[in-house]
């Protein structure tokens, strides 16, 4: 299984983007049959959408945001989203006590990953190689 980090999700978000060209073709390429990510990227995602719609007057100002919140959910429509369940906070928990120096958004992303046997795809390599034992790769990087 194949879990998407935020930053490949968001570049899966721009149609013209080349990295999205080559992020898709990438993952074509390798065959993954089971792509998901993980509840935690979706709420870094709707927090972003959230906070910009916040900082705007209630009106017009609004209707962008707005926009751009609603077709972040038709975005995840069809999603495999994985739970930080029991199984990820046990590692989550294990994670923070060994004192990793990684924000705790991260450590629950490698927790999630962990607990589901997956590979994180990730531009975060710096963080995530720090986590034990969680396979992560770099799809958005030039070849």
């Amino acid at each position: 299984m194949i879990v998407l980090d935020t930053d490949h999700l968001s570049e899966l978000q721009r149609p013209h983007s080349r990295r999205r060209v080559r992020l898709v073709e990438r993952l074509k390429r390798h065959g993954d049959r089971v792509i998901a990510t993980t509840v935690v990227s979706i709420e870094e995602q709707f927090r972003g959408r959230l906070a910009t719609i916040n900082s705007r007057p209630a009106g017009i100002e609004q209707v962008v945001p707005y926009t751009e919140l609603n077709e972040l959910l038709e975005f995840f429509v069809g999603w495999i989203v994985l739970p930080f369940d029991m199984m990820a906070v046990g590692l989550f928990q294990d994670l923070r006590a060994s004192k990793h120096r990684i924000g705790t958004m991260d450590l629950k992303i490698a927790s999630i990953v962990l607990a589901q046997k997956g590979t994180l795809l990730s531009a975060n390599l710096r963080d995530f190689r720090q986590v034990p034992n969680l396979p992560v790769e770099d799809r958005l990087s030039q070849e």
